[in-house]
């Protein structure tokens, strides 16, 4: 019986990405309307993530617990926390969550602060990762993951949830507020963008280093 609880709340947490991207696309045809969204489907989608993330801890660790760490979880927790993490910075990225220029020589901007390149620069790690784990594997090699990579997916999912509250409440600040909570946005953003390159660095070097390793044998 015990077996399944970790698996189960794997398939919980991908059910919950599919609502939180719900909640994400009604807010958005919401703002498309020319409206600015209603809160509260950005507040039921911070709870959702809240609950996705202690699912993911829930499942690991009641899998060590009890033993019963299995290949459905190797391969299917990784896939859901990308799932949830790269739908966030796609649709954070979209047109509806961008602001239309004040003035003739001025550019959109996004209220998230998350732009289309962000997201090729964090899909291009995982794709690269996982490509290079997929080699990795298959030839023998074990390329678990990394401590660099679980502080990557912290920084990750604090990121979404702080971008989340500043679309939110943004309107409700000070102006001073809203600036400086928007300087704490960007620079959660550029820090997760920077750790989110330096993992993807530390995984080239230790597949390099698996590589040369099954060289000298």
């Amino acid at each position: 019986m015990f077996r399944h609880v970790p698996n189960a709340l794997t398939a919980l947490r991908l059910a919950l990405a599919a609502v939180f991207f719900g909640m994400l696309s009604y807010f958005q045809s919401e703002s498309t309307l020319g409206q600015h969204g209603n809160v509260l489907w950005l507040n039921i989608a911070f709870l959702i993530y809240l609950v996705a993330l202690f699912t993911d801890f829930l499942d690991g660790y009641l899998a060590r617990r009890w033993k019963v760490e299995g290949a459905f979880g190797r391969v299917v927790d990784p896939f859901v926390d990308k799932v949830l993490v790269l739908g966030s910075f796609i649709f954070f990225a979209g047109r509806n969550f961008t602001i239309a220029p004040s003035g003739p020589d001025q550019l959109p901007q996004t209220i998230t602060g998350v732009v289309p390149w962000m997201v090729v620069v964090i899909l291009a790690r995982e794709l690269l990762v996982t490509s290079l784990r997929g080699i990795s594997e298959s030839s023998g090699e074990a390329f678990g993951a990394q401590f660099v990579g679980k502080v990557k997916m912290v920084a990750q999912s604090i990121t979404i949830l702080i971008i989340l509250i500043y679309v939110n409440y943004r309107r409700r600040f000070t102006v001073e507020g809203e600036h400086q909570f928007r300087v704490f946005r960007d620079l959660c953003i550029w820090a997760t963008l920077a750790i989110t390159i330096y993992s993807g660095l530390a995984y080239i070097q230790t597949a390099v280093a698996l590589y040369r390793r099954s060289k000298l044998r």
